[in-house]
């Protein structure tokens, strides 16, 4: 006869699992961007902790390539980070925490009272955080855009050929792996500056107006200037970064909680 299995023995189903918890943080912080650079804030070395303790509140540490980098910047991603992870329908709190940076305590102090940017840095506040993430979310449309169009260049796609294609024709197109990915990224900034349905014009310029045949060559010309300057940019970081920090040791998620913030 079998016996019936005591309280303390019974196995109580978990809706999510501790691992599949972090790996949705992580997939949410891998979708947040340096603005300027427009690369994940993950592949860039910038997280040094993510974890959730026993309530559900995510704790992020992060650090950046100088001790001086812009405030705004600094807020504008560990912003991007907090809101990436509310989204998680099961998360009760989100502490986001800079370290080693010239406005940490002030910004870390801000986070954690969940005020905006000109809220926490009052006058010193140099114009609008959502402007300046409009601002960047362009350049990241524009540096996507021209990776495209290079691509489909050297494929042989005549200017009236690619100018004339819709967002569904694009998404058709016969591509290998690199060209795949390339579409992906850039449809996920295409919405950035104009409607994106699929009988939309595929290829735009900032303002939305459907680009031009006769005037392609120059246009990719001009945006290939701007990505040579992200592209030096994102190797400076880097090598900060390294000069910085320990590079080489491979992250470990603390086993340590700390205290959900006010207001989480």
């Amino acid at each position: 006869m079998a016996m019936k299995r005591g309280v303390e023995g019974r196995e109580r189903p978990r809706s999510r699992s501790s691992d599949d918890k972090q790996a949705q943080i992580w997939a949410c912080l891998r979708d947040v961007m340096d603005p300027e650079l427009d690369e994940s804030v993950i592949d860039l070395n910038f997280v040094t902790r993510a974890d959730v303790d026993a309530k559900d509140r995510v704790h992020v540490e992060f650090r950046l390539p100088t001790y001086w980098c812009a405030p705004n910047f600094s807020f504008l991603m560990a912003d991007d980070m907090r809101r990436s992870i509310s989204a998680l329908d099961w998360v009760k709190g989100v502490s986001v925490v800079l370290g080693e940076h010239m406005y940490a305590d002030k910004i870390n102090a801000g986070l954690a009272q969940g005020r905006s940017f000109q809220e926490t840095f009052g006058a010193e506040a140099d114009g609008s955080l959502d402007d300046l993430r409009q601002t960047f979310l362009v350049k990241a449309f524009q540096r996507r855009q021209v990776a495209l169009l290079g691509h489909l260049i050297a494929l042989g796609q005549s200017p009236a050929e690619i100018v004339g294609l819709t967002l569904t024709e694009l998404g058709c197109l016969p591509l290998d792996d690199a060209g795949e990915k390339l579409i992906q990224r850039y449809l996920e900034r295409r919405a950035i500056v104009g409607p994106a349905s699929g009988d939309e014009p595929a290829f735009v310029d900032a303002n939305g107006a459907r680009l031009k045949a006769d005037g392609l060559a120059a246009y990719v010309s001009n945006l290939r200037r701007v990505g040579i300057n992200a592209e030096f940019n994102g190797a400076l970081c880097r090598g900060l970064l390294a000069a910085r920090f320990d590079l080489e040791t491979p992250f470990v998620p603390k086993s340590r909680t700390m205290p959900a913030s006010p207001g989480t």
